[in-house]
């Protein structure tokens, strides 16, 4: 799974260790899912959605498995 995480909290002129408090999780996580290591959860993708005011897909892309 990819993701645009990084590219986002950039736009919002963000940290990591900022946008891990507003949606209640440590920065390691933040940190992680950025690097494609950690597949967050549904909760925790709702979360990062609602933040960004973006859909779950604007957000997160499976990877084609073809």
């Amino acid at each position: 799974m990819t993701n645009n995480l990084k590219v986002l909290r950039a736009i919002k002129n963000i940290s990591q260790e900022e946008l891990a408090k507003q949606i209640q999780v440590s920065r390691q996580t933040i940190n992680a899912m950025e690097k494609g290591k950690y597949v967050p959860s549904t909760l925790l993708s709702l979360k990062l959605a609602r933040f960004f005011n973006k859909q779950v897909e604007d957000i997160f892309e499976l990877e084609s498995t073809d």
